[in-house]
């Protein structure tokens, strides 16, 4: 199994910042795509950004030139640093990873989320 688990979420001002980080753990042979979706209440979860194993990034229009989006390979982590923050940014975030696993002498694919974590932006 893989298991995703998000830290870093909470209650900020409009213009803030928090910092997430979402860490991946188990039996992980590689890791391809790791990204962050959200999703507000009475809308469907929308991509925020993710972020390939070739380290090239993907942002949704709403959040470019605030929100960057990195990983940190050795340690199975990827973290969304969000400035600038906005009202409209409260929603619940979820991590996502996309890679292979090992399990019972076979590696398969695998695409897991996380638990989600609460970012309220208070005007």
């Amino acid at each position: 199994q893989v298991h995703l688990v998000e830290s870093g979420g909470g209650l900020v001002q409009a213009g803030g910042s928090l910092r997430l980080s979402c860490v991946a753990s188990g039996s992980i042979f590689s890791i391809n795509a790791m990204g962050w979706y959200r999703q507000a209440p009475g809308k469907q979860r929308e991509l925020v950004a993710d972020i390939p194993s070739d380290g090239s990034t993907n942002y949704a229009d709403s959040v470019k030139g605030r929100f960057t989006i990195s990983r940190d390979n050795a340690k199975n982590t990827v973290y969304l640093q969000m400035n600038s923050l906005k009202p409209e940014d409260t929603a619940v975030y979820y991590c996502n990873a996309g890679g292979f696993k090992r399990e019972n002498f076979a590696v398969l694919p695998f695409n897991y989320w996380g638990q989600g974590t609460q970012v309220t932006v208070s005007s």
